[in-house]
């Protein structure tokens, strides 16, 4: 039996009211710490997370990066980078493993993300996440909601990989995964195995959607409403929901990249997983915001209607048919995010470069 704390945190309380899950975003062992500490449940990480942990914390990880080049002299930037990656991952999966066996292999992953530079390779991204799926029993792995995402999404689920979609901001991009998953799913039980302990996810980067409209709406000089731009990742989140529920996707929904606490207190009590960074973590848990069941309440329709008749790019978000498989890659959102993971793979290869070849 579970004893709760004398003074739970918010998220503490988010998680333990209903079916609502809270992972930390980050790879970080000081920040997952307290995550775990608050009821969390899983975590995930990235190129972007991996190089933002390194920076803070390389007193904690330089003599590790400094055995990988050690104990690999023949291996490039790129090889020691994915070691690294992978180090800082298993780490998280360790940290992670007690929660793995007490809710017996159904949560206390850890989420690792194959090359973003690979986003439109089936094969490439198939194999890196098969490869990373056998680093421990609780990896997820995080493969783009790309053209070739989705194509490659399917075929890890019929290897057996559990899944977690990420550079995904739509609805078209939400049930495209999900089909995709149940395509897998389908497949690996014809093939004779069991699927029942298969925990896909979809993540909707719900604050990069906002941030993408906010963009268009200052290049186009579009004018809204004060705070409309900030709910539309929670409408576009709070109708896939519904969509999910209604058809019974075997895939959870994953909220992430939170830019303010909509994002975490309009999405309370859905049978769904909530990604924060520790830093918002630390400001939710401060805050004097009602913990409640949120999921189920509309976005004010005045709010939808406005964001909907000036923002083709809402539409297209908000529309089950608004984007096409292949016009997946080309969405701005999409090409904005994908374009900042791989500057910060790239910008990660050169510390690891830093490390190799000290200035002269």
């Amino acid at each position: 039996m579970t004893i709760s704390p004398p003074n739970p945190s918010p998220l503490y309380r988010t998680v333990h009211a209903g079916p609502t899950d809270v992972w930390n975003d980050s790879c970080s062992p000081r920040e997952l710490e307290y995550a775990i500490g608050n009821g969390a449940v899983g975590a995930t990480t990235n190129p972007s997370i991996v190089l933002a942990v390194l920076k803070k914390e390389f007193a904690a990880w330089k003599d590790r990066l400094l055995q990988l080049i050690h104990d690999n002299p023949a291996a490039s930037e790129d090889e020691i980078a994915w070691k690294l990656i992978e180090l800082m991952g298993l780490r998280g999966a360790e940290m992670l493993l007690p929660v793995f066996e007490r809710e017996r292999r159904r949560k206390g992953r850890l989420s690792m993300q194959t090359n973003p530079v690979n986003y439109r390779n089936v094969p490439a991204l198939v194999e890196q996440a098969v490869h990373f799926a056998g680093l421990a029993p609780n990896i997820q792995v995080k493969i783009p909601a790309t053209a070739a995402g989705i194509a490659a999404i399917e075929e890890a689920t019929r290897l057996g990989v559990d899944i977690n979609a990420t550079v995904s901001f739509t609805l078209p991009q939400a049930i495209a995964v999900a089909e995709a998953v149940e395509r897998g799913l389908d497949r690996r039980a014809a093939e004779g195995h069991d699927v029942s302990g298969m925990t896909p996810v979809c993540t909707l980067m719900i604050g990069r959607l906002d941030d993408w409209l906010k963009v268009v709406a200052t290049r186009e000089g579009v004018v809204t409403t004060p705070g409309h731009l900030d709910w539309a990742g929670v409408a576009t989140f709070k109708k896939a929901y519904g969509l999910f529920k209604a058809r019974g996707y075997r895939t959870r929904l994953l909220a992430a990249a939170y830019r303010h606490h909509l994002h975490w207190s309009q999405l309370i009590g859905g049978d769904v997983v909530l990604t924060i960074p520790y830093e918002w973590q630390v400001q939710f848990n401060k805050s004097d915001v009602e913990v409640k069941k949120r999921i189920d309440d509309p976005v004010d329709p005045a709010i939808v209607a406005d964001l909907y008749r000036k923002f083709p790019d809402f539409r297209r978000a908000y529309d089950e048919g608004g984007l096409s498989i292949e016009e997946f890659d080309r969405y701005g959102a999409t090409a904005r995010t994908l374009r900042s993971f791989i500057e910060a793979y790239r910008e990660l290869t050169a510390l690891v470069r830093d490390s190799m070849l000290p200035a002269p």
